[in-house]
C-alpha cells in the first residue's frame, strides 16, 4: 500500500482523534511526560504546567546539535502549551484548580503524597470536577508495601525482573538502553487515561488511574512473571532465544545483522541459501529441538554464509526468499533508513530557537486523523498569557502573580 492511499480519506480539520480533550499536565522527567506526549500527539489540548524555572528535563543532557535545547525536553514536550506555575502557593494550586475545573484529564508523577500536600490530589480536583479522569504514574503505584519509596525507571527494571534477563550469559544483568520502563509506564498512563475517558462519556463517571512503573514492566516481561511464580528462573540469551535457533546477532562484511529462523519452514528454506540443502530435512536439524541441541552448529554454518557477504547482500537476499533478518543500525544510521523516513518518523519541526531538528514523530498512524509534530517543544511559560487569559487573569493580574514568583 503507498502512503497516499492509507491517507486517501483523511480529515484535515482535526489535530488527531483526541481533538477536544483538554489535558491538564503536572510532571517530571519522562514518565509522566511521556504520558501526556501520547495524548497531545493524538489531538488533546495538553497544558504542561512547571514551575517558574522550569521542568528538569529542560536541562537534561545532550542538548540538539547547534541549538541549547535539550533532546529530551525537544522530544517529550512537543504538542503541548507551557504555563509556568508554582503550584506549592496557595495561587498556583488555586489557578490550577480553576484549570482543572475545565480539564478531562490531569496527568501526575510524582512521589505518592506530593499532589494531595499541594491540595491538588485526586479528591481535591474530584471537588472541582467530579468527572475528571486523574492520571498517576510513580514507581511503585499508589498502594503496597513500597508505594511511598523514591521510584525511578531504573529501580523499576532492576525489582521487577527485567535486568535479570537482559545482557550476555557470561555478564553481569543490565539495563536497557533507554528509559524503558518510564515509556512503558507512560504508554500504559496513556492507555488508562483513554480507557477511562470512555468509561466517563458512557456513564458520567471518573476516576484514578494508578500507574506503577514495575507493573508496567512487569505486564510487559512476556510472561516471565508467571513462570517465576512457578519457580522458573528464565536463563539470560544475550541476542539469543530459548526456542529460536539460529537466531543471533551476526557479523557481515560490513556490519551486523540480526538473523535466524522462526519456523521450521523458515529452517527449510535457508538450509539451500546458505549451501547446505541436504540439512532441509536432516534429523538433527529439521525441527526446532533439533535445532536447539544443535545452537553451536546451526550459529556457526549462518554466521559463516554471512560473513563473506555484505549487510546489503545478506538483506537483500534473505528477505527475497522471505526469511527474518534486518540490519543492526546505529540510530544515526537509523536516522537516514528510507523506511523511516518513509513513516515519519523525523519530522523537521522549527525548535523555539528558530533552529530546524528532525523530532520523533508519532508512532500510530491513523487514516482518517491524521498525527504529527503539529509544533515544537515550548519556551518555559510560553503560553501563560493565554492560558491564564482563558479563566479570567487579565494581564494586571498576571503581572502581579509575575512579581510575586507564582509565575514565570
Amino acid at each position: 500500500m503507498k502512503k497516499t492511499e492509507f491517507y486517501r480519506n483523511a480529515r484535515t480539520d482535526l489535530p488527531g482523534p483526541l481533538a477536544g480533550v483538554r489535558v491538564l499536565e503536572a510532571t517530571t522527567t519522562w514518565a509522566g511526560p511521556m504520558c501526556a506526549a501520547v495524548l497531545a500527539d493524538f489531538g488533546a489540548d495538553v497544558i504542561k504546567v512547571e514551575i517558574p524555572s522550569g521542568d528538569v528535563s529542560r536541562a537534561v543532557q545532550p542538548k540538539l546539535p547547534g541549538t541549547e535545547i535539550s533532546c529530551m525536553h525537544a522530544t517529550v514536550n512537543r504538542n503541548k502549551r507551557a504555563l509556568s506555575l508554582d503550584v506549592r502557593t496557595e495561587q498556583g494550586r488555586d489557578i490550577f484548580l480553576q484549570l482543572g475545573a475545565e480539564a478531562d484529564v490531569i496527568v501526575e508523577n510524582f512521589k505518592v503524597g506530593t499532589m494531595a500536600g499541594y491540595g491538588l490530589g485526586y479528591e481535591h480536583l474530584c471537588a472541582v470536577k467530579p468527572d475528571i479522569v486523574y492520571v498517576s504514574i510513580t514507581g511503585w503505584g499508589q498502594f503496597g508495601p513500597n508505594h511511598a519509596a523514591a521510584g525511578y525507571d531504573p529501580l523499576a527494571q532492576a525489582s521487577s525482573g527485567f535486568m535479570s534477563v537482559t545482557g550476555a550469559p557470561d555478564g553481569p544483568p543490565a539495563k536497557a538502553g533507554t528509559y524503558l520502563a518510564d515509556d512503558l509506564g507512560g504508554l500504559h498512563g496513556a492507555l488508562g487515561a483513554m480507557a477511562a475517558l470512555r468509561h466517563r462519556d458512557q456513564t458520567g463517571e471518573g476516576q484514578h488511574v494508578d500507574v506503577a512503573l514495575q507493573d508496567a514492566l512487569l505486564f510487559q516481561s512476556n510472561g516471565l512473571p508467571t513462570l517465576g511464580a512457578m519457580g522458573v528462573e528464565p536463563e539470560r540469551m544475550g541476542n539469543e532465544f530459548g526456542g529460536t535457533v539460529p537466531a543471533n546477532v551476526f557479523q557481515c562484511k560490513d556490519g551486523a545483522v540480526f538473523a535466524g529462523v522462526l519456523l521450521d519452514a523458515h529452517w527449510r528454506l535457508l538450509a539451500p541459501i546458505i549451501g547446505e540443502p541436504d540439512l532441509a530435512e536432516h534429523e538433527s536439524f529439521a525441527s526446532r529441538d533439533q535445532r536447539i541441541a544443535n545452537r553451536e552448529l546451526c550459529n556457526a554454518l549462518l554466521g559463516n554464509w554471512l560473513a563473506a557477504r555484505t549487510r546489503q547482500e545478506a538483506v537483500a537476499v534473505l528477505r527475497e526468499a522471505g526469511l527474518p533478518v534486518a540490519p543492526v543500525n546505529t540510530y544515526p544510521q537509523a536516522a537516514t533508513d528510507p523506511h523511516v523516513l518513509e513513516r515519519d518518523m523525523l519530522q523537521q519541526t522549527e525548535l523555539c530557537d528558530g533552529v530546524t531538528a528532525p523530532i520523533t514523530g508519532p508512532a500510530v498512524k491513523f487514516s482518517r486523523t491524521p498525527t504529527r509534530v503539529r509544533h515544537c517543544a515550548p519556551q518555559i511559560g510560553e503560553h501563560n498569557a493565554e492560558i491564564l487569559e482563558s479563566i479570567g487573569i487579565d494581564a494586571e493580574s498576571q503581572q502581579a502573580l509575575a512579581d510575586s514568583g507564582v509565575i514565570g
